[in-house]
């Protein structure tokens, strides 16, 4: 029996699935095609875990004290885990980012970050709409 692929439901809003990539997510579905091994569940918890754990890492090297090394790293780790996941939008506003914090151009850059952490919530509505629920 093969598992239905992940695709938007009615429950989830339109703007949130919208910035996933069906793809993306397809790709990673054919590697757990039965489910069994619960990847798709690990892999988004894994990804949760760590906005949890680098956002405030983010927020701390944000203001007048601009920390373009934690900026770059955040960005640089996040646009790979984003793009895996389908999320291509953040992915390629995080590889902007990264870009120019490793240029040192800090003009632009607090609205660019303002920008990355909109993208994020997106991200984080359409993934915990995607997330299976266990009873």
């Amino acid at each position: 029996m093969s598992t239905p692929p992940l695709a938007p439901t009615d429950a989830q809003p339109a703007a949130a699935s919208n910035c996933l990539d069906p793809l993306a997510l397809e790709r990673l579905r054919e590697l757990d095609p039965s489910g069994q091994n619960k990847l798709i569940e690990r892999v988004l918890a894994a990804y949760m875990k760590s906005l949890d754990r680098m956002l405030p890492e983010l927020s701390q090297a944000r203001g007048e004290n601009l920390d373009l090394q934690v900026i770059r790293h955040i960005s640089h780790t996040l646009k790979s885990s984003s793009a895996s996941l389908g999320a291509m939008a953040l992915a390629e506003r995080c590889a902007e980012i990264e870009t120019r914090a490793r240029n040192q151009q800090t003009e632009g850059m607090e609205t660019l970050l303002d920008a990355m952490l909109d993208d994020i919530q997106q991200v984080r509505m359409a993934l915990t709409a995607l997330a299976p629920t266990t009873p």
